[in-house]
C-alpha cells in the first residue's frame, strides 16, 4: 500500500538574516534621520542612547567607527565653517546627509510602504482603450489602413498566408497581415499637498513623519515606475509653497495655522501648466482650515470650530477645481465628527474622494487611489 503523504506548512524558528555591524546600525540610523528631519547630530544622539540601552555595538565596532563608514561610503559629508580669518575653528565640521543618502531614504520609504507591489515595466498608465498606443496587449487583430509597418507580426502573418493559400506556392496578401494590438496609455500629473500646521505634532502624535514617508515613497514610485508622469509637492501652513523632492527628508512642521485655500490655489496653478489631460490633487491633512490670506496681505485666522467664511472659500476652490476637471482626494487623518462633515461637503463640491484614516495604512490607501485614478480615458 502506498503511504498517505500529508501536505501542509512546516513552521521553523525565525532566523534573522546575516547583517554586518554597519548594516544593522544603518537601518536604525536611516529611520532616525527621517524622524529628525535630516538633523544628523540629533539622529546620532538618539543612536548613542539606543546603543547604551540595547548594546548595539561592541569594542570591535563603535558608533564612531559607524560615523566614519558613513562618511567613507558617501552617506554623510562634513562641512567646515571658517573662523574669524584663522583656520576652521575647533577642526570639527557640521555633519549633513548627502544626495546619495536622500535617495536611500526615499527608496527605503518606497520599500516600506509599497513593498508588496509587483514591479512592471516603466511607462504610463493603461486606459483600457485599444488602438494605436504603445502598450502591447498580447492579442492580435487584422491589419488596418494606417497601421505602421513595424507593428506587423511577421510570424503570425506568414502563418496566415500558409493556412489561407497553401505552401505549394507562397503568396502573402493584405488579408493575411495581422498586427499585435496595443493600448493607449495616459499620463498623470499629480500634486501632493502636505499639511505642516502645528497640529501635525500636537496631542503626543507624530503625524508629519508618516506623511513625509508617504510623499517620499510616492515620489520614488512615480519617478522609477511611471517616469512619464509628474509629481509636484507643496506644503501649506499660513501660506503654501512648493518643495523639491530632495527636500522631503528635511520637512518640518511650523507654528502655522491651516491655509487650505492657499494650498489648493497653488496646486491648481501648478496643474494648469501641464499639458496632459489627467490631473489630480492629493491632500494629506489632519486639521480644519483655519487661515486665509486677504487681498491686503494680512491674515484672517480662526482656530475655534469651523469658520463659515473660511469654509465657504474652501468649497469655492473645490468647485473651481471641478470645473477644471481636477479631482481632489483628501486623506483626512483626524476623525472628529464636525471635521468629517466638512470634508464630506468639500468632496461633494469637487466630486472627488475622501478617505478618513489614521496613520496606519495611509501609504497603501494613497497608492491604491493613485493606481485607480491613473486609469483614465484620454480626452479630446
Amino acid at each position: 500500500m502506498t503511504e498517505n503523504k500529508r501536505k501542509g506548512f512546516r513552521f521553523t524558528h525565525y532566523e534573522a538574516p546575516e547583517q554586518s555591524p554597519f548594516e544593522k546600525l544603518f537601518d536604525i540610523f536611516r529611520e532616525l534621520v527621517t524622524h529628525t528631519s535630516g538633523d544628523v547630530d540629533e539622529a546620532l544622539d538618539w543612536l548613542r542612547e539606543l546603543d547604551k540601552e540595547y548594546e548595539l555595538t561592541d569594542e570591535n565596532y563603535t558608533i564612531d567607527d559607524f560615523i566614519e563608514d558613513l562618511k567613507a561610503k558617501g552617506f554623510l559629508r562634513e562641512e567646515f565653517k571658517k573662523g574669524n580669518g584663522e583656520g576652521s575653528g575647533d577642526g570639527k565640521g557640521n555633519l549633513s546627509i548627502t544626495a546619495k543618502m536622500e535617495r536611500i531614504i526615499r527608496q527605503a520609504a518606497l520599500n516600506q510602504i509599497f513593498g508588496k507591489l509587483k514591479r512592471s515595466g516603466s511607462g504610463n498608465h493603461k486606459t483600457g482603450l485599444s488602438g494605436r498606443g504603445d502598450e502591447h496587449t498580447g492579442e492580435y487583430r487584422e491589419f488596418r489602413f494606417g497601421d505602421s509597418l513595424e507593428r506587423i507580426s511577421m510570424t503570425e502573418s506568414l502563418k496566415n498566408a500558409q493556412v489561407n493559400h497553401g505552401i505549394g506556392e507562397f503568396h502573402l496578401s493584405e488579408e493575411d497581415l495581422v498586427v499585435e494590438d496595443t493600448q493607449y496609455k495616459a499620463q498623470m500629473s499629480t500634486v501632493l499637498m502636505i499639511d505642516i500646521s502645528h497640529s501635525m505634532i500636537l496631542y503626543g502624535e507624530d503625524r508629519i513623519t508618516p506623511a513625509k514617508k508617504v510623499a517620499m515613497a510616492l515620489a520614488e514610485l512615480i519617478t522609477t515606475r511611471y517616469p512619464k508622469d509628474t509629481l509636484e509637492i507643496l506644503v501649506f501652513g499660513n501660506d503654501a509653497w512648493p518643495i523639491p523632492i530632495k527636500d522631503l527628508p528635511y520637512l518640518q512642521v511650523g507654528p502655522y495655522h491651516t491655509n487650505t485655500v492657499a494650498g489648493l490655489q497653488l496646486a491648481m496653478d501648478m496643474l494648469r501648466r501641464k499639458r496632459n489631460t489627467n490631473k489630480q490633487i492629493f491632500m494629506i491633512t489632519d486639521g480644519k482650515p483655519s487661515c486665509l490670506r486677504l487681498a491686503d496681505g494680512s491674515y484672517y485666522k480662526n482656530s475655534v470650530g469651523l469658520d463659515d467664511y473660511i469654509v465657504e472659500k474652501c468649497y469655492d476652490m473645490a468647485r473651481q477645481a471641478r470645473k477644471l476637471h481636477i479631482p481632489i482626494t483628501t486623506f483626512m487623518i483626524a476623525q472628529d465628527p464636525y471635521l468629517t462633515q466638512f470634508v464630506r461637503h468639500f468632496t461633494e463640491a469637487n466630486k472627488g474622494k475622501a478617505f478618513f484614516t489614521g496613520l496606519k495604512g495611509l501609504g497603501e490607501m494613497i497608492f491604491e487611489d493613485y493606481e485607480q485614478n491613473r486609469r483614465k480615458r484620454l480626452k479630446g
